[in-house]
């Protein structure tokens, strides 16, 4: 039997800021995660591609605000740092 995958472990090294912004990006990081694998079965961000998360901006959050599209991107650029990506998105 597997564990779970524990998101705030993953992210503890590159999460910053008040304790409060360090909980809205595991809970949107958790969330990504949560949408990508009832997607693809893709659980863990190390099986992640950049589709993925195109995938997420762009289908995901497109009736949301402007403002909610920009958090949303701010905890996946923290994702992509800590996978050590290369990747751009537009938002």
């Amino acid at each position: 039997m597997s564990k779970p995958f524990d998101m705030e472990l993953f992210m503890v090294g590159v999460l910053t800021g008040s304790q409060a912004t360090r909980q809205r990006h595991l809970r949107q990081a958790k969330l990504i995660q949560a949408r990508i694998a009832e997607r693809w079965q893709r659980g863990t961000p190390w099986t992640w591609q950049r589709k993925h998360l195109a995938w997420f901006l762009e289908h995901c959050l497109a009736g949301h605000s402007e403002k909610t599209r920009y958090y949303y991107f701010l905890t996946i650029r923290l994702l992509v740092r800590r996978l050590n990506a290369l990747w751009i998105f537009k938002i």
